[in-house]
């Protein structure tokens, strides 16, 4: 009896196999059962950016088919093209710090450091949706800086060297995104898990 992981492998390798083909149905196909997926991930790492969503989709799956010759299988389709997302959305964000930042906030570099453990507020599902919402309201470099961080585990270091901004002006954005985020959170009312 064949598995189910096994079938999902064997049928992953045959549709490659048929786009390699120049097959036009199995192209459409593997955007047919991806592009769902693929939307929701790169929607929930740009947002409120949408109109950038459909652009970055399309090329994850144009890359996708440019290195199709190399997917080997080892993981599952749908895991490879999260793959390339992920690159492209790094892409996209380091495109976003590498260029002029307009002076967002300079009050906010007096403030003190934000009291909130964003990573524990991203981990945990209600507050990541409270997060998520938070970094809707933020202007987008903020919003950008922090999901790099937080959500694609960068330090600020990797964010500095593949964005060409040196470490430090990276920790003075970190650290005014995430006072901005710190003021929004306490305005919508919102308490940090585990504090009274």
């Amino acid at each position: 009896m064949t598995s189910p992981a096994l079938k999902t492998h064997q049928s992953d390798l045959e549709l490659a196999a048929a786009i390699l083909a120049r097959d036009r149905k199995a192209t459409a196909r593997l955007v047919e059962i991806h592009s769902d997926t693929v939307h929701r991930y790169v929607w929930r790492r740009l947002a409120p950016n949408v109109e950038m969503v459909e652009d970055l989709v399309q090329e994850v799956f144009i890359a996708a088919w440019r290195s199709l010759k190399n997917y080997s299988g080892e993981a599952s389709l749908q895991t490879w093209l999260l793959g390339i997302a992920r690159n492209k959305v790094e892409d996209h964000y380091r495109g976003i710090l590498s260029r002029p930042l307009a002076d967002l906030e300079t009050a906010a570099d007096e403030m003190p450091a934000s009291e909130i453990d964003l990573e524990a507020g991203f981990d945990a599902g209600r507050q990541s949706e409270r997060a998520a919402e938070i970094l809707m309201k933020l202007p987008y470099e903020y919003a950008a800086a922090l999901r790099w961080r937080y959500w694609e585990n960068r330090s600020a270091r990797e964010m500095a060297a593949a964005s060409g901004r040196t470490e430090k002006a990276v920790e003075r954005l970190l650290a005014r995104a995430r006072q901005k985020f710190k003021r929004l959170w306490l305005e919508m009312g919102l308490e940090p898990e585990g504090r009274a």
